[in-house]
């Protein structure tokens, strides 16, 4: 098993996690066919990679089902519950950094045409 693709052992997994995902869940409906581990993984990967949920590799699943799992996870407030116990636990370290497009710079050549629209319009008139 690759360590890139899967971070965290799968004894880690089933003793730390598993516990914290299956009170989120209920039993009712069909079977799942992508496991814990893997929509956990797959979400490891998405943040560290920050990779479009569509390139997600094909080992860990049809990605519109972990996408679906991970977003219903979200909605209850699962994965951050997750990551907040294993930090207190001392099993992991975020560093989580929000950046707003207020603090974000842009180079003057990435602002657009000089003049806005009126420098578009004189050049069609031409």
């Amino acid at each position: 098993m690759d360590k890139r693709l899967y971070p965290v052992t799968e004894a880690f997994f089933n003793a730390q996690v598993l516990p914290l995902i299956i009170r989120h869940y209920s039993r009712a409906g069909r079977p799942r066919r992508v496991s814990h581990y893997q929509v956990f993984s797959a979400l490891l990967y998405v943040l560290r990679t920050g990779i479009a949920w569509r390139d997600l590799p094909a080992c860990y699943g049809y990605w519109h089902t972990v996408y679906l799992r991970f977003k219903k996870g979200s909605d209850r407030g699962l994965w951050w519950g997750i990551f907040i116990a294993l930090q207190q636990h001392k099993k992991i370290t975020m560093n989580i950094v929000l950046a707003d497009s207020t603090t974000v710079k842009v180079h003057r050549h990435g602002g657009g045409l000089k003049g806005g629209s009126k420098a578009r319009a004189s050049t069609a008139r031409a």
